[in-house]
């Protein structure tokens, strides 16, 4: 990607948050700051289910809400179809 593209996405970041969580059951999405990271909810306020903001393998946060693997360790995030839908498009 080009620097417009990147300095669009950093630019996002400082009003949308740095990180993402998503749950693993119903999809609901939040961003959220380094300092505000102890306010996510322990479960999602949508469904109840499951909010995961870490990598499960190595721990590593992840920053946007469409992953589906890490970006630091290559293992999944979560499945990458939801409601038999992919979460991403394939290349």
């Amino acid at each position: 990607m080009g620097k417009a593209s990147d300095w669009l996405r950093e630019e996002r970041r400082k009003i949308l948050g740095d990180w993402a969580a998503v749950c693993l059951q119903c999809g609901f999405a939040q961003r959220y700051f380094d300092e505000s990271e102890d306010e996510l909810p322990p479960a999602c306020p949508d469904c109840g289910g499951e909010l995961r903001s870490h990598c499960p393998s190595c721990g590593a946060r992840f920053s946007s809400v469409f992953a589906v693997d890490c970006e630091a360790c290559g293992a999944p995030l979560r499945p990458a179809e939801l409601r038999g839908v992919p979460i991403r498009k394939k290349r």
